[in-house]
This record gives structure tokens, sequence and C-alpha cells, in this order.
């Protein structure tokens, strides 16, 4: 699987995102990440064990405790890729509303 296939299979998922949106606030320790949601800390491991893997998220190990920060670089390519599609529909919008805009005259 390519990195970007490997960064939209990791973001698909609810759980996980709602993990990097907890991340994007600052680094936690995991068991602090794990205690909002309605899952063990078992099933919120495993998730974030997607999101490294991805590379979207860093843990480290200090001590007894796992510490988890985001790692946005990983976004780039998927934004940068999603960035190209968006530039496309505003082109076909644009032409739209003209196609539009010279039938009303």
């Amino acid at each position: 699987m390519t990195r970007l296939s490997t960064t939209f299979a990791a973001l698909s998922d609810e759980t996980r995102r709602a993990i990097l949106a907890r991340l994007s606030q600052g680094e936690t320790q995991l068991s602090d990440l794990a205690a909002p949601f309605d899952m063990t800390q078992t099933a919120v491991t495993k998730h974030v064990r997607v999101l490294s893997e991805a590379g979207l998220v860093v843990v480290e190990k200090r001590g007894r405790s796992r510490h988890c920060r985001l790692h946005p670089d990983a976004m780039k390519e998927a934004s940068d890729w999603l960035a190209a599609y968006e530039r496309l529909w505003k082109k076909k919008l644009g032409q739209l509303q003209e196609y539009f805009s010279d039938e009303a005259s």
C-alpha cells in the first residue's frame, strides 16, 4: 500500500479522526487520550497504532507511560492530492456559472 493509501485508510475511521483532533490540541499520554472514548484503552491503543503506522502520530515511551503527539507532515501528501481535485472542481463550477450567466443574458 502506498503512503497516501495508508494515510487515507487511517483517516477513514471516525475514532481515529477524533484522536487526531484531540492531538491537534497538544501532546498527551495514551491513558488520557483514551479517557473520552467509550472503549477500552486497548482498543484506543490499536487505533493509535494504525495512526502511528501511517506516520500521523508519534508515540514515545517515557518511563511507564506512552506519550502521543500529532505528526502532521504525513497529511501534507493527502492534502496536496485533494487540492488538485479542489482546483478541478472550482474550475468546473466556474465554467458552469459562466454557462448559466450566458444563458440568462
